[in-house]
C-alpha cells in the first residue's frame, strides 16, 4: 500500500482504549461522589394564617416606603451595584464619568431610589440594601465548617445554602467541625452583635451525649457552681439528665444551658471530669429554638412577622437597627 494511502487509512483507525477494571470504575465513581456538595434543602415549616399574611404584607409595604426615602453616597451605591471598589468609584466621579439625572456627579453626593445613574454612558441599576433584616436558621450537620473558604477544600455551610453567597449574611456564633444543630444567619449586624457579644449574656442550650458513665450529683453541682478552665472559670446555668427508653445503653444524654460561647467550652467542661462528649447539638440560641421538623442539612428563612418578633426581643427595628 502506498505511503500516502497508509497515512489516510490511519486517520480512520481509532487507537485501542485500555480496559478499565470494575474496581477502578468503582473508585472513580466514589471519587466523583466525594467531590459533590449536595445543596441544603429549603423547607417551609408552617403556612401563615390569613392574619399573619396581612401583617407580613404590611411589613413588606413599610419596608418599600422606607427604602423610597433612603439615600446613599454615590460611590457606595456604585460599589454595592457591582461597578467596582469604593476608591475606583470615587475615581470615576473625579474623572467626570458619572452622571446623576444627566448632571455630573460630585464626590460624596447622596442619591435616592428615583435617581438615574449612568457610568461611562451606561445606565447602572442601583442595588439598594434590603430595609428588612433577614434571618435564616440552618440545622448544621457534623463535618461542615463555618467559613466562606477552606484551604483544605472541605465543605462549608456557605457551600450548602445558596442564599449565603450574598456576603451580607453573617453567621451568628460558631459551631465547631464536629458539632451539629442550630446555626443562625442574618443580614443585620446589630442583631448579630446582640446575639454574640458577651455583655448581653444570651443563653445557649445544648444536648450533650457522653459515653461510659453518667455524672454524679457532686459533679453536676460543681458544673453549675463553676470549674476552672485554662481560659478562666466556667459554669452551666442549668444541667439535667435526659432519660431515654434504652436503659441498657452506655450513652448518657444531658441538656445544658450556658450564657457564653467560648471555644469548645461545653466539651472542655466535661473533659474536666475525664468524660468525652461523643455528640453535641445546639438546640437553642436566645429566643430561637431548633424546630423539631427541621432535619439535618435543611434550612428555613423566617417570614416578616417572625423577624419582627425576634427584633422586638432585642429592642431593634425590623431593619435591624436601634
Amino acid at each position: 500500500m502506498p505511503d500516502d494511502l497508509k497515512t489516510a487509512f490511519k486517520k480512520f483507525i481509532k487507537p485501542p482504549v485500555p480496559k478499565t477494571s470494575k474496581a477502578e470504575k468503582a473508585s472513580a465513581t466514589s471519587k466523583d461522589k466525594d467531590n459533590v456538595v449536595y445543596k441544603a434543602r429549603r423547607v417551609k415549616l408552617s403556612k401563615p394564617n390569613k392574619q399573619q399574611q396581612v401583617i407580613n404584607t404590611r411589613i413588606r409595604q413599610e419596608r418599600v416606603r422606607s427604602s423610597d426615602a433612603q439615600t446613599m453616597r454615590i460611590s457606595k451605591a456604585l460599589s454595592m451595584s457591582g461597578v467596582g471598589g469604593r476608591r475606583y468609584c470615587d475615581k470615576l466621579v473625579e474623572e467626570k464619568k458619572v452622571l446623576v439625572n444627566g448632571k455630573l456627579a460630585q464626590l460624596g453626593q447622596q442619591i435616592c431610589s428615583q435617581d438615574k445613574v449612568t457610568v461611562l454612558d451606561k445606565l447602572v441599576v442601583i442595588k439598594w440594601p434590603d430595609r428588612l433584616a433577614r434571618i435564616i436558621i440552618y440545622h448544621k450537620p457534623e463535618g461542615e465548617l463555618i467559613t466562606r473558604s477552606d484551604p483544605k477544600d472541605r465543605t462549608t455551610v456557605f457551600d450548602k445554602i445558596p442564599l449565603l453567597k450574598n456576603k451580607r449574611f453573617i453567621a451568628i456564633g460558631r459551631l465547631d467541625f464536629n458539632t451539629s444543630g442550630l446555626l443562625i444567619f442574618t443580614t443585620s449586624g446589630e442583631l448579630a452583635n446582640h446575639f454574640a457579644h458577651p455583655r448581653y449574656e444570651i443563653q445557649r442550650e445544648y444536648s450533650v451525649r457522653i459515653y461510659g458513665k453518667e455524672l454524679t450529683p457532686e459533679q453536676i453541682n460543681q458544673l453549675k457552681s463553676g470549674i476552672k478552665l485554662d481560659d478562666g472559670n466556667a459554669n452551666f446555668l442549668d444541667i439535667f439528665k435526659i432519660d431515654h427508653q434504652d436503659t441498657e445503653s452506655k450513652n448518657f444524654w444531658y441538656k445544658v444551658i450556658l450564657k457564653e460561647g467560648r471555644n469548645r467550652e461545653v466539651r472542655r467542661m466535661f473533659e474536666f471530669f475525664d468524660l468525652t462528649v461523643s455528640r453535641l447539638i445546639r438546640t437553642r440560641f436566645g429566643p430561637i429554638s431548633l424546630p423539631s421538623r427541621l432535619k439535618r442539612g435543611q434550612y428555613y428563612e423566617l417570614n416578616e412577622l417572625e423577624v419582627a418578633k425576634i427584633m422586638q426581643e432585642f429592642g431593634l427595628t425590623i431593619a435591624g437597627t436601634k
